[in-house]
């Protein structure tokens, strides 16, 4: 989980907006499937902060337990008063432990939930008031301009959380190169990668017992009746999370309970009992396959580290060509 996209208070009119075309788009086809960018409203935000501190959940802490342990030696490879451009912000636990551990001349944190951002780098402000924070609203996933004053500075991109994950492999690599033309030949980028592990792990982590992850899948469904005018019936459809092995990816579902027919935008969606939506998936990787996949996409890898039973990792990349 995963992946933030464009600011629910900058949707335009529905009608016009992407969200809306996504939609309707995604909704017509078969199967049906969701694009996860669409979960970050405010709402989901929050609920998302909620999984990451669930039992279940490991690849917040564990993450967490790596840039504490290996702040140092990050530290020691990230250029004097550079700009670290983090995408996808969202909360700010993990990009503190690197502001606190080493010395960077700005911060530009870049997030499609625009409220939630502008309180977060307010926060960072109070607490860091020598660091330039300069947040920048926007969708990560596409082109998008950096602050003028900090173009000229060494840049360090910052993307944990194995978002990437949530990529299918073609599109990571669009991502992945993408940021290696914002942040310029010579950029570092320091990444968390979740690693293939025991199926039964992978599905409390996604199937929490508490249902909070149930509640973050559902919300999409609660933003298009927002957001869009619809009229889904939340109750009529359930959360289910399965592991497909063989593309090493963990799949979020969204299940009819029974035969239905919703409306949004004036148009008329029919679900068979038993019919998904799929929202969400979450890739695992193998140290090597993602060490290709960053390659192909012009990035060589540096430096990587991992917990103690190598459940999760973060690898610091170098933009070449």
């Amino acid at each position: 989980m995963t992946i933030h996209a464009a600011t629910a208070a900058a949707v335009p009119p529905p009608a016009a907006s992407a969200f809306a075309a996504d939609v309707t788009a995604a909704l017509s086809q078969q199967p049906k499937k969701l694009s996860p960018k669409y979960f970050y409203d405010e709402a989901g935000s929050q609920l998302f902060e909620q999984i990451t501190q669930l039992p279940e959940y490991y690849p917040t802490r564990t993450e967490l337990g790596i840039l504490r342990a290996r702040g140092k030696d990050i530290c020691s490879i990230i250029p004097p008063d550079a700009a670290l451009v983090e995408f996808g912000a969202g909360a700010t636990t993990k990009v503190r432990l690197l502001l606190e551990q080493c010395s960077f001349g700005a911060y530009v944190p870049v997030d499609i939930s625009g409220d939630f951002l502008a309180a977060q780098a307010e926060e960072l402000r109070r607490d860091f008031p020598d660091l330039d924070v300069q947040p920048v609203n926007a969708d990560f996933t596409a082109a998008f301009d950096l602050p003028a004053d900090v173009r000229a500075m060494p840049k360090v991109g910052f993307f944990p959380g194995s978002t990437l994950g949530n990529f299918e492999p073609h599109e990571a690599c669009a991502f992945l190169r993408s940021a290696r033309a914002i942040l310029g030949k010579g950029a570092l980028m320091l990444i968390g990668i979740d690693l293939e592990k025991d199926e039964q792990v992978l599905h409390a982590a996604y199937n929490d017992a508490a249902g909070v992850t149930g509640a973050f899948n559902k919300n999409v469904l609660a933003r298009i009746n927002r957001e869009l005018g619809g009229d889904f019936d939340l109750g009529a459809f359930v959360h289910r999370a399965i592991y497909n092995k063989e593309r090493h990816r963990i799949e979020m579902h969204l299940i009819a309970k029974k035969p239905q027919t919703v409306h949004v935008l004036g148009r008329s969606f029919a679900f068979r009992a038993g019919e998904s939506i799929h929202t969400e998936s979450s890739y695992k990787y193998s140290m090597e396959r993602f060490a290709a996949l960053a390659r192909g996409a012009g990035w060589e890898p540096k430096s990587s580290w991992t917990d103690a039973e190598e459940q999760f990792s973060v690898h610091a990349l170098v933009a070449t060509g």
